[in-house]
């Protein structure tokens, strides 16, 4: 509750929510970062804050067709206030939609830049089963890094061509990087001259993933440096901040199971994956493991 935290507990639920503010206002269906919102908010005892942003998340549920999930949101807020006025309506209205729902997944997809829909949690646009763990201190490079996935969105999309993509993806050393490894959106982008903003509204559609403003970001050095350096160097990924149990990172390539398994391995904690811009995220990481 508000009582026991401290100031600087209290400075820094304040600098989240101002964050996530801004990128919720950007992407109102993206409930992961909605749910971050709500939980700062309930940490500082603000009740009005907590409903409000619960019937956020209820209504991005419905925007997505996941009207389940809607349903056990509103619920929720039913416990606290039975007599809500606005929850009561709207899911009389879930009823009716559900009544009437005839084409199961008709509801098209806002594919507007950076107002994407978040993925869920527990999957994180990780397609299949996540890669092994890798041992400590011996990073599996031959883990699936996303080439595949990385290569149809690209090639399909007609944004670079097969050779161009083959020879710009970076192939990271086995051993010790020795510093970021530069991410693909920026090689191509510096070698192709494919924009990165048309790189990152691409794989936003694809992954789902909620955006990240990095640079903007406050971002907590000592979670960051608890996870490997070798790992966040080689596949260009940041975990920059904790909230309850989970940790965000940033990356500009979700389809990354590899890393995903080494960041995993060193935590019991959610990750929750952000897109952020490549500049940005090795600008990060060069601060983090100087």
């Amino acid at each position: 509750m508000a009582a026991t935290i401290t100031p600087g507990e209290e400075a820094q639920l304040m600098q989240t929510i101002e964050m996530f503010e801004v990128i919720t206002q950007s992407q109102p269906q993206d409930y992961q970062s909605l749910e971050i919102l709500k939980e700062a908010y309930s940490k500082l005892n603000r009740e009005k804050d907590v409903v409000n942003t619960a019937k956020r998340i209820a209504e991005a549920y419905v925007q997505l067709g996941q009207l389940s999930s809607a349903i056990m949101e509103y619920e929720t807020i039913l416990q606290r206030f039975p007599n809500d006025p606005d929850v009561k309506k709207a899911l009389e209205d879930i009823e009716n939609r559900a009544t009437n729902f005839a084409a199961p997944g008709a509801a098209a997809e806002d594919t507007s830049f950076l107002n994407k829909k978040a993925a869920e949690p527990a999957k994180i646009a990780m397609p299949g089963a996540p890669a092994a763990p890798a041992t400590p201190g011996k990073p599996a490079v031959a883990g699936d890094d996303g080439r595949e996935v990385m290569r149809k969105i690209f090639v399909e999309a007609k944004l670079i061509t097969e050779n161009d993509f083959n020879l710009y993806w970076p192939t990271p050393p086995t051993g010790d990087p020795g510093g970021v490894i530069e991410p693909f959106m920026q090689v191509v982008a510096d070698k192709a001259g494919l924009a990165i903003e048309k790189s990152l509204k691409i794989v936003l559609e694809k992954s789902r993933l909620g955006y990240m403003p990095l640079e903007k970001y406050d971002v907590d050095m000592d979670l960051a440096r608890s996870f490997p350096r070798q790992t966040c160097q080689r596949w260009c990924v940041a975990p920059f901040d904790r909230m309850s149990k989970s940790v965000l990172v940033a990356t500009t390539n979700p389809f990354n199971k590899q890393a995903a398994a080494e960041l995993q391995e060193r935590t019991n904690q959610r990750l929750l994956w952000y897109l952020t811009s490549p500049a940005d995220l090795v600008k990060v990481i060069k601060k983090i493991h100087r």
